[in-house]
């Protein structure tokens, strides 16, 4: 077992020049969301994580003086919803919204986490989607549920 290193920050450069050797610590999509996790690097160097903000896909978390770390998300199953219009991505996005899941927009797809009520929503309105292993990016919302949606009761 090596050393825990604890990353508190990103460091000031973000790429390697080229020169340092690219080393990959891989985690799933809900732990790179976390602000307190641990896991080992492809070269087995273990790293504690204690951040102010989750970090994401691609993020070079820590440079010393032979290597330069990314994080690396591992693939997911998500679903694949052909899109050919922006007016026919706007309602199914909504549609998915409606369903409190995220999405990712790509040019001619958008991209949701395999879940069953997007399934079967996606299928009871006749909307193609593909089952597909892939990095889901959602959009970053802004903000937590209730600070954007409020539910009111009735008296």
């Amino acid at each position: 077992m090596s050393e825990l290193t604890v990353i508190r920050a990103l460091p000031h450069v973000h790429k390697s020049d080229g020169k340092l050797r690219r080393l990959v610590l891989r985690a799933d999509r809900l732990t790179l969301a976390k602000r307190r996790w641990r896991a080992a690097a492809e070269d087995g160097r273990e790293f504690g994580f204690d951040l102010e903000t989750p970090l994401k896909h691609d993020d070079c978390f820590f440079i010393d003086e032979t290597s330069s770390y990314f994080l690396e998300q591992q693939p997911e199953p998500v679903l694949e919803i052909p899109i050919s219009t922006p007016e026919e991505a706007a309602s199914i996005a909504w549609k998915i919204g409606n369903l409190h899941l995220g999405i990712q927009v790509l040019p001619s797809v958008l991209r949701v986490i395999d879940d069953s009520a997007a399934a079967q929503m996606l299928t009871r309105e006749g909307i193609a989607f593909q089952r597909h292993a892939g990095l889901f990016l959602p959009l970053a919302t802004g903000g937590s549920h209730h600070q954007h949606h409020h539910h009111q009761e009735h008296e």
